[in-house]
């Protein structure tokens, strides 16, 4: 993998765990800086959201810093120039899932264009 596309990754993962972070998500502001305007989100119990709807449901404070989302083997792949895949495994409160996320260098930077959760029955691979 190029340099630039390390940075590509890094600059991804940087803002995967942002989204994650129960400060951020709290704050309408900061998750909008993240999301693309285009966003949208297969979430694990099968409902399509978008970028409002998604607003909505992270200023609502569903994740508190007493049971944070726990994110492990996370792994990103450049797909094409601007556009990184990302791929990672969490748990919430008993929860658990593998998420896809996808990516997208704009002018005001890297926000995530697409994500998808899927429940996991345990977390092999």
């Amino acid at each position: 993998m190029t340099d630039e596309n390390d940075r590509a990754v890094q600059a991804a993962i940087d803002g995967e765990l942002r989204l994650l972070d129960p400060g951020v998500r709290a704050s309408t502001a900061l998750v909008s800086e993240l999301l693309d305007p285009e966003f949208t989100e297969i979430g694990a119990s099968g409902r399509r959201w978008d970028a409002e709807s998604i607003l909505t449901v992270t200023s609502a404070g569903t994740v508190s810093p007493e049971a944070p989302i726990e994110a492990s083997r996370m792994s990103g792949e450049v797909l094409a120039p601007g556009i990184v895949h990302l791929t990672y495994f969490t748990v919430h409160q008993g929860y658990r899932a593998w998420r896809s996320s996808l990516w997208r260098l704009t002018e005001t930077g890297w926000r995530m264009y697409f994500h998808q959760g899927t429940p996991a029955a345990d977390d092999r691979p």
